[in-house]
């Protein structure tokens, strides 16, 4: 994954990369990275495939748009109360165990949406969904913390949520080929879409068990050297954060700083969201397309975002610069979203919405950065989860005033415009919280 092919630990001065340093992080890299990023394909594919049923969903039950962004979005309002308990959770009884009993869960209620006849039913599932989902997300990124220094960090959360729009890019052919299952033993497509994409997720409980380790002490396929490594620099990391700053888990969720990232993160995840669940419908609604097409074509601003969330990552690491190269990347996701709301011609509109992909998605994993600079241990558990807690209301408020924006105007225009402005929130929390004597700041040195 090229984690150890770059610069050194936070934690020292610039000196060169040792051969132990080098071979530790490509081992860790390597054995973790790849699972988990098949693990958060299937998260998000099956967190977001209702976007791609919306179409059939909405006429064979009788929904509104207002009505499906409602449904959509509620997933949030769940995984937001279940966040902080879950993330704690997981610092408690180990990742291995807990991952496994999300994943298990989500797989469960995910292909249950297959069943569901009416609005309330898909309201209560989705609800459920969100429960059993919550804390996965936050639980990896604070499970990363535990296994890479900071200067890593850029690259190794870019590749980790290099599954949103590669599931998106990948997931949307394939939803489009699961679609025209419609009528195989009486079912809708959409159904047999949901059912299909749940399977996975109960296939990899067991690997979960099998595969993950919960901490570096007990890798057993790192030499007793490559631990001693790691564990001191995690350990040197750690003594300098709180050295500047520290805080208790249950102080995390009261802390003005802390809220604030919440509604920098939220600022990016709703358009994310708005456009995870209705870019289908936005795409159909000028382009008249089969659902194959329509899965080739709404895969083509993901596979942008895919690519360039990776490689963006890499940029900012190799600066050792966050603030900027997020900022850069949320002013391209409103520059997209102002363009795709101004045009509806496809070739146009497609070219904004995959701006608007690079943007999001490139600016998701620098964020990252940002908190867990300053944040340790359980805090980082409780105050991680409490940051995308806050941020994924946006995946409710989202969706729902979009949905409303839609039927009241008739049009995805000023709903565009509205998720343009997201982005803009973001920037301003983001140059207020990274101003001069932020206290993360001292708590760091440059790598090389």
């Amino acid at each position: 994954m090229g984690a150890a092919s770059g610069e050194g630990s936070a934690a020292r001065g610039p000196t060169t990369v040792s051969e132990v340093e080098r071979r530790t992080m490509g081992k860790v890299a390597w054995r973790l990275l790849p699972f988990l990023i098949v693990c958060y394909f299937i998260s998000y594919l099956d967190r977001v495939n209702i976007g791609f049923a919306g179409p059939g969903m909405r006429a064979d039950l009788g929904l509104s748009a207002s009505a499906f962004g409602l449904a959509a979005g509620v997933f949030f309002l769940a995984y937001f109360a279940f966040e902080v308990p879950s993330n704690l959770a997981l610092n408690r009884f180990g990742a291995r165990l807990w991952i496994a009993r999300i994943m298990f869960t989500w797989g469960l209620l995910s292909g249950a949406q297959a069943f569901v006849g009416s609005e309330t039913s898909l309201i209560v599932v989705r609800v459920l969904l969100g429960a059993a989902e919550a804390g996965f997300f936050p639980g990896v990124i604070f499970y990363l913390t535990l296994w890479f220094p900071t200067a890593y960090r850029g690259r190794i959360v870019g590749w980790f949520m290099f599954a949103i729009p590669f599931s998106s890019a990948l997931g949307s052919p394939v939803s489009g080929y699961l679609l025209n299952m419609d009528g195989i033993w009486g079912l809708h497509g959409w159904q047999w879409m949901f059912i299909i994409e749940a399977i996975p997720a109960l296939l990899l409980t067991a690997g979960v068990l099998w595969y993950l380790t919960d901490r570096p002490a007990e890798a057993k396929w790192l030499t007793g050297e490559e631990k001693q490594w790691l564990a001191a620099t995690l350990r040197e990391e750690e003594r300098q954060r709180e050295a500047v700053v520290r805080y208790e888990w249950w102080q995390t969720l009261l802390n003005p700083r802390i809220i604030a990232y919440g509604l920098v993160y939220l600022g990016l995840v709703s358009p994310l969201y708005t456009l995870g669940f209705f870019q289908p419908q936005i795409i159909q609604a000028i382009g008249n397309l089969s659902n194959v097409e329509l899965g080739f074509v709404n895969a083509f601003p993901f596979a942008v975002g895919a690519v360039t969330m990776v490689l963006w990552g890499f940029f900012s690491d190799r600066l050792q610069e966050r603030k900027w190269t997020t900022i850069f990347a949320a002013a391209c996701a409103t520059a997209g979203l102002l363009i795709a709301a101004s045009n509806d011609g496809l070739m146009l509109k497609m070219l904004g919405l995959a701006l608007a992909s690079f943007g999001i998605f490139a600016a998701l994993p620098i964020f990252w950065s940002l908190p867990t600079a300053f944040l340790s241990g359980a805090a980082a558990a409780a105050g991680i989860a409490w940051i995308n807690s806050v941020g994924n209301l946006g995946g409710y408020f989202g969706p729902q005033i979009f949905g409303i924006i839609k039927d009241y105007s008739g049009g995805d225009y000023y709903g565009l415009l509205f998720m343009a402005a997201l982005p803009i929130m973001s920037i301003l929390l983001i140059l207020l919280l990274e101003r001069r004597g932020a206290p993360h700041r001292q708590a760091q040195q440059p790598a090389e």
